[in-house]
């Protein structure tokens, strides 16, 4: 058997991070502030532009030895996370309130914060929740609620990464569920198993139960946007948090579409590995992300800083990145039409070696 090829040991500077990270961010205040040409251009960025530099430019992957130090990571997430929080109210003004636009500016206002919000400030709330530090915890959890999505930083640590890959997770897409029948599935039964888990983790009496500080701050967000734009304010709240959040349940439904841990003598299932996840090797998409896309190390590794997240050799990998990869799931047919051959090549892996794991070989296109 041919060996994998060694890693590549090009190291991505950390600036990268920074610049793909908050141009977007800074070209929805030009677009609030100067016009909505900027807004256009966001747009373009993070839908357009990105999938292009992934396309043309080289693959760049992280080698970095186990405990090396990214001082300049923290910054960067904390930047952002405060960045988010001050940019809701600018985009529920810009959306609903006397920013002066027209309907169809408007709507690509919504369109432009959603999709940031979505690739950019939710990758580094999910960063944050991973953190072992409290207050940037907390961080990560403000974002996530001011879309109104607070109960996601419980489920996410305390029923996603403890069952991944597993019947018991309801962030893990079945073979054949189509991203429509996922969606729901995933946001009320993420909602349900984390309040079980937080309350099942909490003595009676001890404190109050994050669920409350997750729903009274949701009411709080939506009341601070009506207070803003009036009712239409908190309707923009509403529809912004819906097209963010549901990038991240996309994203949970592209990067474990049909993976699963085998069952043990003993019932429970096999350690979360390598082969549970889909991983995106696209460079661009994952340093904008914060390489989210590299979900398998995630999983095997929750607090590595996200600069020294690897490409596990033999990993799943998806043929195009994260997001190009969400917008194929929108179409079904051609999903199953992309995805299931790659399935049907790890099964048949996993059996010629006898358990998962095995290595994947090139899924790519």
């Amino acid at each position: 058997m041919t060996p994998p090829p060694a890693e590549n040991t090009h190291r991505l500077p950390l600036a990268a991070f920074w610049v793909a990270s908050l141009l977007p961010m800074a070209m929805l205040v030009a677009g609030a502030v100067l016009g909505p040409v900027w807004l256009l251009a966001t747009i373009l960025y993070v839908a357009v532009f990105s999938a292009a530099l992934d396309r043309v430019s080289p693959l760049l992957s992280t080698a970095a030895p186990e405990g090396t130090e990214f001082p300049a990571a923290v910054p960067l997430l904390v930047l952002i996370g405060l960045g988010h929080l001050a940019m809701v109210p600018l985009a529920v003004w810009t959306i609903a309130g006397d920013s002066g636009l027209g309907a169809g500016q408007r709507a690509v206002a919504l369109l432009a914060f959603a999709l940031t919000f979505g690739q950019i400030s939710i990758p580094a709330a999910h960063e944050l929740i991973h953190r072992t530090e409290r207050w940037l915890y907390r961080l990560g959890v403000a974002v996530y609620v001011t879309l109104l999505f607070g109960h996601h930083a419980s489920a996410h640590r305390l029923v996603h990464h403890v069952h991944v890959a597993t019947p018991r997770d309801p962030n893990s897409a079945r073979r054949g569920e189509s991203v429509y029948a996922f969606l729901p599935r995933a946001w009320i039964g993420s909602f349900r198993a984390g309040l079980t888990a937080e309350t099942a983790r909490r003595p009676p009496g001890r404190g109050l139960h994050p669920y409350v500080a997750y729903l009274g701050g949701a009411a709080l967000c939506l009341a601070l946007a009506a207070a803003l734009a009036g009712w239409q304010g908190s309707v923009a709240l509403l529809a912004l948090a819906s097209l963010a959040t549901a990038q991240l349940l996309m994203s949970d439904y592209v990067q474990h579409y049909g993976l699963r841990r085998r069952a043990l003598p003993n019932g429970r299932p096999e350690p979360v590995g390598p082969a549970h996840s889909w991983n995106a090797p696209q460079w661009f998409t994952a340093t904008m992300m914060l390489h989210a896309p590299r979900h398998s190390d995630h999983h095997a590794h929750p607090a590595r800083p996200f600069p020294a997240l690897r490409l596990p050799p033999g990993a799943p990998e998806l043929p195009r990145g994260l997001p190009a990869m969400a917008t194929i799931a929108l179409l079904p047919p051609l999903w199953r039409r992309v995805m299931h051959p790659r399935l049907d090549r790890l099964a048949s892996r996993e059996s010629d070696t006898g358990g998962a794991g095995a290595p994947a070989g090139d899924l790519s296109l």
